[in-house]
């Protein structure tokens, strides 16, 4: 059977909206990964690869950033961004493929959901044991390691939180929250949010973003010849999860979500 071309898959696999969605779509997706995917898609689409093996797959990639950060310098970082990178092109491809095949599942949305979480903590607790220095010639210091599994844990509760909603409405009786919804009812509250996402400093904690401040961080430190600037940044993640789960939990209780 003939591959069809990109021209005749993005209508369909890319339909109108995919790439604006406010929290669905990665700014990696709508710079540059969506165009890389749909050459994939190509090759996949009339085969017997299914959405759902391709989203196993996807998740795969996202756990294998934890191992990949523990090789030492600025190798180990590389592999890591490219581990993470491996994961959004397939988080890409499992939906574009899905939707040219018309197989659909809650199953699917749940295994994504599941990848998204895995990733975010595995990249996270590999780098706080990168900083924890495991292969140096001195002594473990594992309090990086508890840092970073910190920052995990908040990156976690965070998408828990906002998945948490949809559970609470469900079992309320009560319709998918609407995109308005989020909006904080008090004016100050608004202000705040707004403020913080301009600033974005949030995303740091998400895995895409987070790896490649691993990478900018491993140069410098090997530059250097330590790993100060590792750790340093280490915690500052750590920091940045603790606070935002708390503001973030404070934005949903504050927001029309749960009315």
């Amino acid at each position: 059977m003939q591959k069809p071309s990109v021209a005749e898959l993005r209508p369909v696999v890319h339909p109108e909206g995919v790439k604006d969605r406010r929290s669905g779509e990665h700014w990696g997706g709508r710079l540059y990964m969506r165009e890389i995917s749909l050459r994939i898609d190509r090759h996949l689409v009339n085969t017997k690869v299914t959405p759902n093996q391709l989203t196993y797959l996807m998740t795969v990639f996202g756990v294998l950033a934890a191992p990949a950060l523990l090789v030492p310098g600025i190798a180990g970082a590389v592999l890591g961004v490219l581990m993470v990178q491996l994961y959004l092109l397939l988080d890409c491809v499992d939906g574009e493929v899905a939707r040219w095949k018309k197989q659909f599942s809650l199953g699917g949305v749940y295994l994504d959901r599941v990848g998204a979480y895995l990733c975010d903590a595995a990249v996270l607790v590999g780098f706080g044991l990168r900083a924890a220095d495991l292969w140096g010639s001195g002594r473990i210091d594992w309090l990086w390691a508890f840092l970073g599994t910190l920052a995990a844990l908040g990156a976690i509760l965070i998408k828990a939180e906002t998945d948490l909603v949809g559970v609470a409405r469900h079992q309320g009786g009560l319709p998918p929250v609407k995109e308005a919804a989020s909006e904080p009812r008090s004016s100050g509250m608004a202000l705040a949010r707004k403020a913080a996402g301009a600033l974005k400093f949030h995303r740091l904690i998400l895995g895409i973003e987070a790896s490649l401040l691993i990478l900018v961080l491993a140069i410098v430190d090997s530059i250097r010849g330590d790993l100060f600037f590792s750790r340093l940044g280490v915690a500052v993640l750590a920091g940045i999860a603790l606070l935002q789960t708390l503001l973030h939990l404070v934005s949903i209780l504050a927001s029309s979500r749960l009315k």
